[in-house]
């Protein structure tokens, strides 16, 4: 067991910088978002920002990187202020998955150019092929990251941001009477979670997605 928390360490400490600007971008979506379509609540918290301790939360940092989904604090959304509630609000909610693919690609074409440079670089000792080796680990970590938060967050159950796009599709009465169990249903979730009854069908679509997107980039 320690033998293997200690080779997991290297990749742990490279994603936490990962993690951060990961969560930090995501939220910030929301509430940027948001503040265009009319609601400047997050603005006015100061949500709006890559600065990572204002969308701390510890357990989903961890779960983050320890099981490569998590969360962060929910930027607040008011759609009282939106012109078209349930149409904004899906907006707003599509918002940060759609930034954490754009992060997933911006990572994957930057292990493409760290790939091409192994090509014209002559390592004359260890610590020059050990920093390449560590980046390239941060890189990778960085799509796989993004894309499971992507996916996470797509699904459309309560609380996350797949049930808010959902619901824009759904006739009104049975909105609301999803709304009443929203607190079941997650909890039936975490059930899940927890189990891991989750794991295969995630980690199948994370690797679907990111078999898509190296094949586009050439990787």
């Amino acid at each position: 067991m320690l033998e293997q928390l200690q080779s997991m360490l290297p990749t742990l400490l490279l994603s936490l910088p990962v993690a951060l600007i990961s969560l930090s971008v995501h939220e910030s979506a929301h509430g940027y978002v948001a503040n265009k379509l009319g609601d400047p609540t997050a603005k006015n918290l100061g949500r709006i920002t890559l600065n990572p301790m204002k969308h701390f939360d510890l357990l989903g940092f961890v779960s983050m990187l320890l099981f490569r989904v998590g969360w962060a604090n929910p930027v607040p959304i008011n759609a009282r202020n939106f012109k078209n509630p349930r149409r904004d609000m899906a907006i707003s909610a599509a918002a940060g998955p759609l930034s954490n693919l754009c992060l997933a690609f911006i990572f994957a074409i930057l292990l493409k150019l760290l790939n091409i440079s192994y090509g014209f670089i002559t390592f004359t000792n260890e610590t020059a092929f050990l920093v390449m080796y560590f980046l390239e680990i941060m890189l990778l970590s960085g799509v796989i990251l993004n894309l499971n938060l992507m996916i996470f967050n797509l699904i459309p159950i309560p609380p996350f941001d797949g049930s808010r796009i959902l619901y824009v599709f759904l006739p009104t009465d049975l909105y609301f009477k999803v709304m009443r169990y929203e607190k079941y249903i997650m909890l039936a979730f975490i059930l899940l979670f927890a189990t891991g009854a989750l794991d295969g069908p995630l980690s199948f679509l994370t690797n679907l997605v990111m078999r898509l997107m190296f094949k586009l980039l050439g990787l």
